[in-house]
């Protein structure tokens, strides 16, 4: 597995975050991937409320919480940052953490495209499309959730001290 730190600046009315979006390449090898695989993983490292599904094809946010996405079938490419952002090409095995704020929308897929989603135990992600008069109240938010006790996908270690960098 490999990490890939992508720093996402701010792109008014997306509030993005200091915190870079975390790309980990080959996080399962398994064939096939399993969604329970990266259900189970996410929740042993304390990242619940999972669900399945794919991206949406708009841009949103959570101001309120970061998301790990666990791609278990197909390939897509996501914009992370807004329509002015950066794409990431998700394969099945790839996982990713959205910092909140984070702006995400999907740009393209194969018609297998799947991810599991789940969030930091004690939180409850919203779901914002970036409002230019909210954009300092957003932001502000997305700046106060505090790191991740856990790395939903490393483990122990929390997550990568990068994160832990003001």
């Amino acid at each position: 597995m490999t990490i890939e730190a992508l720093p996402v600046p701010p792109m008014p009315p997306y509030p993005n975050n200091r915190w870079p979006l975390l790309v980990y390449r080959g996080a399962l090898e398994a064939e096939p991937v399993r969604p329970e695989a990266f259900e189970s993983g996410f929740a042993s490292r304390g990242w619940v409320g999972s669900w399945r599904n794919g991206v949406y094809d708009f841009h949103h946010f959570h101001s309120s919480a970061h998301e790990v996405l666990g791609c278990y079938a197909g390939r897509a490419t996501v914009r992370f940052g807004g329509p002015d952002g950066i794409d990431a090409v998700l394969e099945a095995g790839d996982a990713v953490v959205v910092p909140a704020g984070v702006a995400h929308a999907l740009v393209s897929r194969s018609p297998d495209f799947r991810v599991v989603g789940a969030y930091p135990r004690s939180t409850t992600p919203d779901l914002l499309r970036g409002d230019p008069a909210r954009y300092e109240e957003h932001g502000s938010r997305s700046r106060e959730v505090p790191v991740p006790p856990r790395d939903p996908v490393a483990g122990d270690g929390g997550i990568p001290e990068l994160w832990r960098m003001d």
